[in-house]
């Protein structure tokens, strides 16, 4: 064949090539994972806002919250113009318009206004929010009659909240101190209430008065994961002045957690207790 023609042979080869790659399309990339969002998760048993000290200082417990960056907190023991022990404050919507975030309030404890008030006198647990809280409703849980030594009545808050699109659902607890098969009650109700939004992300936080090893904190960890689970150390919150042992927890469902923390602070006689969470990114459709 004569060169000019092997040329030209060649030539259109080439081209037919470049043409054929233009018109099938290239394999698509894989898409990159997407990183969750980071969250601070507290919870924080207040005792009413007074210190290992005895005085009375919400804006101690304010700085607490405050210097830990949290972000979603679940407080228990928390007073509603309850009377003089906490100057009859609405003590979550105080530190809400403190700390700048949404709240809402479960009324464990609801007893008639102290003579010559209004307000009705409440005890119960509380959740601060950056995000919106999308709704909210504090469970009544029940509590197992005991005549020679009666049992308070404990509760479970509900919050669902919007986190930059995912639904997260934030639930805050003090269970009873004074029986195990209360707690072991308490923590059945807890499951059932819990197993209602199963596949969603979640956090269970809250003074349980229950160690690690006990049998009511063991079925919890059934359904949800301990972030301190194998940390050093242990993670004693209680007493807060020479913490022994732990019974005050952030438990989680759905979502990855890193920096397990127990913040030093005499500013109640519980250690709050920080986590921080990554929340999965709604699904792009």
């Amino acid at each position: 064949m004569p060169t000019a023609l092997i040329r030209t042979a060649t030539a259109l080869a080439a081209l037919l090539t470049v043409v054929a790659a233009t018109l099938v399309p290239a394999a698509a990339a894989p898409e990159a994972p997407t990183p969750p969002y980071e969250v601070r998760v507290m919870a924080y048993n207040i005792h009413h806002g007074a210190g290992v000290d005895g005085v009375l200082d919400l804006e101690r417990t304010a700085r607490v919250i405050e210097d830990s960056g949290a972000d979603v907190v679940g407080l228990q023991e928390v007073d509603r113009h309850f009377g003089a022990r906490s100057g009859n404050v609405d003590q979550a919507q105080w530190l809400a318009q403190r700390l700048r975030m949404r709240v809402t309030y479960g009324a464990n404890l609801d007893l008639d206004p102290a003579p010559g008030s209004t307000q009705r006198r409440q005890y119960g647990t509380a959740v601060l929010s950056r995000f919106p809280i999308v709704s909210a409703e504090n469970h009544l849980l029940t509590s197992i009659p005991y005549p020679e030594r009666p049992t308070e009545q404990r509760g479970l808050l509900h919050a669902e909240l919007d986190v930059r699109g995912t639904r997260v659902d934030f639930w805050t607890t003090h269970l009873d101190h004074q029986r195990q098969e209360q707690r072991l009650s308490q923590v059945a109700e807890i499951e059932q209430l819990l197993s209602a939004t199963a596949d969603r992300p979640g956090f269970l936080v809250g003074d349980l008065n229950a160690t690690p090893d006990s049998a009511e904190v063991l079925r919890l960890g059934d359904d949800l994961d301990d972030p301190f689970a194998g940390a050093a150390p242990e993670g004693n919150t209680y007493p807060a002045e020479a913490p022994r042992t732990r019974i005050d927890y952030v438990l989680t469902r759905g979502v990855t957690t890193s920096d397990p923390e127990v913040v030093s602070t005499l500013a109640s006689d519980h250690l709050p207790v920080v986590v921080t969470a990554g929340i999965p990114r709604p699904r792009r459709r």
